[in-house]
């Protein structure tokens, strides 16, 4: 069986963490101990990302990535997960409740309600800052230990770069460069788009917020939190005022607090 990384830690019923397009589960490093002062908290990283090697039977993508979720989820017995998303993540997260595997989601800024000129825009953000992170490397490490640095190169994904670590900013950059997956599951958003009116399965059964950092340059947070809004009326949408698209360094003990409030709705 192929290793997955993954962290796990504290307690109780449990909460599954699942990172973005080219990130790993280290993104969610500021929250992790929040919550698991209350729960078991597991975060993943998926196949061809961070240091889980990419899989030949397993698609990138939202529903890929869902698809062998839950498998591994069912394999390491763990059993009806609160489900945390972030961005890819936040769309895998969403198909998990959609299939009656998650008892819970919170989705920070998810994919699938761009349209068009949004997704083009997605795609090449983040193909711009891969490209970079590869070629420029060890320069861009040495770059995020000065503050400037920081908000220079971290500014399109955290709305307060300054709180960003310069060990933590290696990581992202570090973990964006080498992700084998990238341009499958990046090619895949044009698949994947969440629409008013379609089946939406179990995730009207249970509890989900969504929430989008008003300063997230990724997936606009105006036009695509209306989106969501349409899409998933029945849901909590909260903005996260001042948070960039990654909003857990941004605010730490504001995304912990939405994810347990979520849980207590259970």
């Amino acid at each position: 069986m192929t290793q997955i990384s993954h962290s796990r830690r504290g307690s109780g019923s449990p909460i599954v963490l699942v990172h973005g397009l080219g990130s790993r589960w280290q993104v969610f490093t500021p929250i992790l101990d929040r919550l698991a002062e209350q729960h078991e908290v597991i975060a993943v990283d998926l196949p061809g990302f961070g240091e889980s090697p990419a899989q030949d039977t397993v698609r990138p993508g939202p529903r890929g990535y869902a698809d062998w979720l839950t498998g591994w989820l069912s394999d390491n017995d763990i059993r009806r997960p609160h489900v945390v998303g972030s961005s890819m993540g936040g769309g895998i997260a969403i198909e998990l409740g959609r299939a009656g595997v998650a008892s819970a989601v919170t989705a920070f800024s998810p994919v699938g309600f761009y349209g068009t000129a949004g997704r083009r825009w997605t795609h090449g953000l983040l193909t711009g800052m891969r490209g970079a992170a590869r070629l420029a490397g060890p320069a861009l490490g040495r770059a995020v230990d000065h503050r400037i640095g920081r908000f220079a190169l971290l500014s399109a994904m955290f709305g307060k770069p300054d709180r960003v670590t310069p060990a933590a900013a290696r990581i992202d950059l570090a973990g964006l460069a080498g992700a084998t997956a990238f341009t499958a599951a990046r090619d895949d958003f044009a698949n994947y788009t969440l629409s008013v009116g379609e089946d939406l399965g179990a995730l009207r059964e249970i509890p989900v917020t969504i929430a989008w950092g008003t300063r997230d340059v990724v997936l606009i947070h105006r036009t695509q939190s209306e989106r969501a809004r349409a899409v998933l009326p029945f849901a909590r949408h909260v903005d996260l005022p001042g948070c960039g698209h990654l909003p857990f360094s941004d605010e730490p003990d504001g995304c912990a607090r939405l994810v347990l409030e979520n849980v207590r709705q259970m």
